[in-house]
This record gives C-alpha cells, structure tokens and sequence, in this order.
C-alpha cells in the first residue's frame, strides 16, 4: 500500500494509506456478490409472503450465487458458525 502524507495549516501531520486499484476492485466484487445474495435471499423471502429471512433463504440463496464445491462449504461453514453460537449461549 502506498502511503502519501500531507499538512494542513499547522495541524500535525496526517498519513493517508491508498488501496491498489486491484484491491479496491476485488472488495467491490465481494461486497457486490454479499448484496446480491441479500437480495436474492429477501426476495425468497418475499414469494413465501414471510417478512423474516430464514436460514433456507439464505443458504438457498449462497447455493444459487456461489459456484459448485465452493456453496458446500460456505453452507457447511454457516452451519457450523450457527450451532457453535446456539451451544454458547
């Protein structure tokens, strides 16, 4: 990351740190593909006729974004994450 710094009237010294332009883009695509599904799985939701969004939307919705080997184990991994919560409290 390249950084560049700069001073304001007096003030003490500021550094800002830019993102490469590729960084920036592949943060873009995954906040992209995370709204997607968000939308994808409030709009199961709403075919249902249901206002809540429900784990099945949701791992519907992982299943039809995310490609093959990949939605296993994202659904695998919610699961997991979802079961440890419930256990610890």
């Amino acid at each position: 990351m390249a950084k560049t710094s700069s001073k304001k009237q007096g003030k003490k010294e500021q550094v800002v740190e830019k993102k490469p332009r590729a960084e920036e883009k592949k943060e873009k695509k995954a906040s992209a593909k995370s709204s997607e599904g968000v939308l994808l799985a409030s709009r199961l939701a709403h075919y249902s006729k249901r206002s809540t969004i429900s784990a099945r939307e949701i791992q519907t919705a992982v299943r039809l974004i995310l490609p093959g080997e990949l939605a296993k184990h994202a659904v695998s991994e919610g699961t997991k994450a979802v079961t440890k919560y419930m256990s610890s409290s």
